[in-house]
């Protein structure tokens, strides 16, 4: 599947912009600022979630306005079938309420879930080169992306229990003493928290495994998996279909400490995902910038084509500034892979030369002076 076009109103610093783009691999090149990101971020909204960026929806909006934004895409399913895709909030977008709205081939849809039946997105950003080394939530949310794509109930799991989560620790911080109001709180927390941990669990063990794959070795380090905490060591200890029972009965022992605390303790809030560098056998938080940026674009590369094998359905990947930490080998290596992996890739760069090895195989649009001119790449 592609994007054959993307249509933004208002969004960023693009006020309106129409782009067609041809098959294959897609290139935007342009100085910092020029607003090259903005384009990935608005591919990034026809994925269920929030965005590359993870955005409010007043910071997409085109500044000095309170329209809104509006985003239209036409994607193709790889079958000989399009479809029409368009999103927003505010006046441009057509939407008479707050939040943003979704019309697939002109029908307003509920929930944006929807849109895992017509395109599958993932990503790179400089903005990810830091998960390895920052705080564990970080890389729960790569996590979470990554398994959203392959199993698109994760989200709405993931959302009930944050909500449960926040119900439970609002009757610690309003000293609520009935049993009930737990009860009630704690059987939805294990219902979710067990859903989403053992989807995890999944994920992990079929990346791991397609890191044996076809890929392997091929320009990029292979990264270990393991994710670990309390929920985890309860599925292992008592097993999958017994993983929310024996969550529930934990959370009920645990209230009195939770309750000085004054939150929740245990839960797939609080796992760690453990990346290990597989031939040096090094956590990935020790290794060279350089490393872990190789290890990280690896994990999305197997990611991917976890996804085509899983789901039928070839990943759009966008890759923002994607040659910074890759000498012109890698470079070559990665054109290669995309390649191999038969989906679209929107990338990003300062600079043309950067694309050299993809001349004549990729879309090249220049971003200058408030522009966008379609250019061949250097050869």
């Amino acid at each position: 599947m592609r994007f054959r076009s993307l249509r933004l109103t208002g969004f960023r610093n693009h006020d309106s912009r129409a782009l067609a783009f041809a098959p294959g691999h897609v290139v935007f090149t342009g100085r910092n600022g020029a607003g090259k990101t903005n384009i990935l971020e608005a591919l990034s909204l026809f994925a269920p979630g929030r965005g590359l960026r993870r955005a409010s929806h007043e910071a997409m909006a085109a500044k000095g306005t309170d329209q809104g934004f509006a985003l239209a895409a036409v994607i193709d399913d790889g079958c000989g079938e399009t479809v029409q895709i368009g999103t927003g909030c505010g006046a441009l977008a057509g939407a008479d309420a707050p939040g943003r709205i979704l019309r697939i081939n002109g029908t307003l849809e509920k929930s944006a879930d929807a849109l895992n039946d017509h395109a599958r997105i993932a990503w790179l950003t400089p903005a990810m080169d830091g998960v390895f080394t920052g705080p564990a939530a970080d890389r729960r949310r790569l996590i979470d992306r990554m398994v959203l794509a392959l199993e698109p109930a994760h989200g709405a799991h993931a959302i009930a229990y944050e909500k449960a989560m926040r119900g439970r620790n609002r009757l610690f911080a309003d000293d609520v003493q009935d049993k009930r109001w737990f009860d009630a709180l704690e059987q939805e927390l294990a219902r979710h928290g067990a859903a989403m941990t053992l989807a995890r669990m999944r994920f992990v063990a079929a990346l791991n495994a397609m890191s044996d794959g076809a890929l392997a070795g091929r320009a990029f380090p292979v990264a270990d998996l393991a994710i670990t905490g309390d929920i985890e060591a309860m599925a292992a200890d008592e097993g999958p279909a017994q993983l929310a029972d024996a969550y529930r009965a934990h959370l009920g022992r645990t209230r009195g400490i939770d309750r000085q605390a004054g939150r929740t303790l245990t839960g797939p809030h609080r796992s760690e995902i453990d990346v290990t560098h597989r031939a040096k056998g090094m956590p990935a938080a020790l290794a060279s910038t350089g490393e872990q940026k190789a290890l990280l674009t690896g994990m999305v590369l197997f990611h991917a084509e976890l996804i085509a094998r899983a789901s039928g359905m070839t990943a759009v990947l966008l890759l923002d500034e994607i040659g910074a930490h890759f000498d012109e080998t890698r470079r070559a290596d990665l054109f290669d892979i995309l390649d191999a992996l038969g989906g679209q890739a929107v990338m990003t760069g300062t600079e043309p030369h950067l694309f050299a090895a993809l001349a004549g195989r990729a879309q090249h649009f220049a971003l200058v002076d408030g522009g966008v001119s379609e250019r061949d790449l250097p050869a």
